[in-house]
């Protein structure tokens, strides 16, 4: 399957990452005027880099001026690969450094040097340019990556930095698409005629066009009404892609940066965190107990407090420290997200770290909290199931020991909590995710009910289409067939519906289809085209479609030869009337004799009678069954 990447242009400020981020993808992202007249970068900007049958790679470039450090976490915190742009002339400065340490806390592991401005210094001092950086990026990410020598203005080593970051994300795997959807917001702003429209990086899993979400943590319901990626319409938006969703049934108002897109309600709504966090070498001032800071969470900015077990005040420390955060707001999250602390006077980045509880508890000061923390730092047997089963979605026993490796004796043990689920016999899954996958069928279903009220339902494959590209087939076969059982679902022939659902046609149609079905019943069986009667009864060939197949598949009309329709009980009615007044074998004639009617009517009744195995045809005769 294909796989999407985001990667993203960090460094000092003027050190050439737009000019950079412009050379690679001909897209200029910086479209602010304030940003135009002051040359620098305030908000994100994004551009399309590379395409192909196997990956699709975007760009983010985030600011680099202290001043917009905000936008600059809420751009890294969902990106595979980091170009850090240095330029030659100045090497690593103050902000560059602040950047580095923000990488670490969030995770990033992926990421080149791109050394611009290189035509700003001689050429016999280049390598001791390389060799400064270099020592300078000891310690971090960047220590052993590439470096290309670029100068986007002639371009020079343009083409050698896309080549290598092609090269890097082909043998790099993507986020993960199986999840339920996540998006958190970065960008809210209106399109005149369509409404709002959100924008972000994919976290996990997928949206389709059409799909019902939410947005958390206000609990919001609305629809993806449509989806743009790099302003191209898109079906879908997967996991790693930048996304614009245009949104129904909510305002621009209603929403701002750090909001969530989700497509379930299983993530955790919180406002304490138990976290590990690590902070920054040179920090300028201490960390003291309950002291107020700033969260930058996915694209979230969120005040609080630092709350330490084992210590009142904190200035260097080399190892995680277990502690919790509470905040002023709600906000979304589950473990193993990351996140960033900062000072919010005088402003500093402190440290960062990662979630290990996203329902923290109120604990006691000393030791023993600091104990429980670790055990949920590392995770007890059933904890590390659930995560993965959360990434992977469903495992064989001999899967999930590699995954934890844990013995298969704990294993077993642990598998006979309620919160797991074997299914055909050899996979496991998670009651949650079981429960999640019915949700996300029950609503699909329920959206399409409401939008096609006069068809039966959904065959099997159209109805998982949207989901096979998240969860295993087999575990989606596994969920309706429970669903069944448990009434959520119907299965009526080779469709699939709500269980309280029944085909009906819907209020504003239905006065003008009685009186058509009346006008057809009055006319009996010398009929005019069935095309007709919707024509003269108002009914809109949009409309027509749906409306002739329910009427059919519900035997309120019976189709001769797909042009001439009767109503149904005018149909049983002649059946029965030839049933009566023939013998077991009759001839044309005596059809027509019975039943009164021409040739136009008779021979594609008599035909209809064959289709629907009332009588077979035996040379000029037809014999009663």
């Amino acid at each position: 399957m294909k796989r999407y990447f985001t990667i993203g242009m960090a460094g000092h400020i003027d050190h050439g990452k737009t000019t950079l981020t412009k050379a690679l993808t001909n897209v200029d992202t910086d479209r602010l005027k304030e940003e135009k007249e002051r040359q620098i970068s305030i908000e994100l900007g994004f551009a399309p880099l590379y395409e192909d049958d196997e990956i699709q790679i975007s760009v983010v470039d985030v600011p680099g001026h202290e001043r917009f450090i905000r936008q600059m976490i809420a751009g890294v915190a969902g990106i595979d690969l980091v170009v850090l742009v240095v330029a030659a002339d100045e090497g690593v400065m103050p902000q560059t450094r602040e950047h580095l340490d923000i990488l670490g806390f969030l995770g990033i592991k992926n990421g080149l040097v791109a050394i611009s401005k290189i035509d700003r210094v001689e050429k016999e001092f280049i390598e001791l340019v390389k060799e400064d950086i270099r020592e300078e990026l000891k310690g971090t990410v960047f220590e052993q990556v590439p470096m290309v020598l670029v100068d986007s203005l002639s371009n020079y080593g343009v083409e050698e930095l896309k080549e290598q970051i092609i090269h890097t994300l082909k043998d790099q795997e993507m986020r993960d698409v199986k999840g339920a959807f996540r998006l958190p917001i970065d960008q809210v702003f209106t399109v005149k005629g369509q409404g709002t429209v959100v924008r972000g990086t994919v976290y996990e899993g997928m949206v389709e066009e059409g799909q019902s979400l939410m947005i958390m943590p206000k609990g919001l319901e609305v629809r993806a009404r449509q989806i743009q990626v790099h302003h191209h319409p898109a079906k879908e938006a997967f996991a790693g892609q930048r996304a614009a969703i245009n949104l129904s049934g909510v305002s621009k108002e209603e929403l701002e940066r750090g909001d969530v897109v989700v497509s379930s309600e299983h993530f955790n709504v919180t406002r304490t965190i138990d976290v590990a966090i690590r902070v920054v070498e040179d920090l300028d001032y201490m960390v003291k107990q309950r002291m107020p800071i700033k969260c930058h969470i996915g694209t979230a900015e969120v005040m609080g407090r630092i709350v330490f077990f084992d210590r009142n005040e904190l200035k260097e420390e080399n190892d995680d420290i277990l502690c919790q955060i509470r905040l002023d707001e709600e906000i979304v999250t589950k473990r193993g997200d990351r996140f960033i602390l900062r000072r919010p006077s005088p402003q500093e980045t402190i440290g960062g770290g990662w979630v290990i509880d996203p329902q923290g508890q109120k604990y006691r000061f000393g030791e023993r909290t600091i104990t429980e923390l670790e055990q949920k730092k590392v995770g007890t047997p059933g904890e590390r199931m659930v995560t993965a089963l959360m990434e992977a979605k469903s495992l064989s026993l001999v899967e999930l020991i590699t995954r934890t490796s844990l013995e298969e004796s704990v294993l077993e043990e642990e598998l006979r909590s309620d919160d797991f689920i074997l299914y055909n016999s050899k996979e496991y899954t998670l009651r949650a995710i079981s429960e999640m996958v019915e949700e996300e069928l029950y609503n699909r279903m329920r959206d399409y009910h409401t939008e096609f009220p006069m068809k039966q339902g959904l065959n099997k494959g159209e109805f998982i289409q949207h989901l096979v590209k998240q969860f295993p087939k087999g575990l989606l076969d596994y969920v309706i067939e429970e669903g069944i059982k448990k009434d959520v679902f119907k299965r009526k022939d080779q469709f699939i519906s709500l269980k309280e659902f029944d085909a009906h046609v819907p209020k504003n149609w239905l006065v003008r289809t009685e009186n058509m079905m009346s006008k057809l019943k009055s006319d009996g069986m010398k009929v005019q085209y069935f095309s007709d009667y919707l024509k003269d009864a108002g009914i809109p060939d949009n409309v027509a479609i749906d409306l002739r197949k329910f009427l059919e598949d519900t035997a309120q009309i019976v189709s001769l030869d797909g042009q001439f329709y009767w109503h149904g009980d005018i149909f049983r009615e002649s059946v029965e009337k030839l049933k009566e007044n023939t013998e077991k074998e009759f001839e044309v004639g005596a059809a027509k004799d019975v039943l009164g009617l021409s040739r136009k009517y008779m021979i594609p009744f008599l035909e209809m009678l064959d289709r629907k195995g009332l009588t077979t045809r035996m040379d000029n005769k037809r014999i009663w069954k």
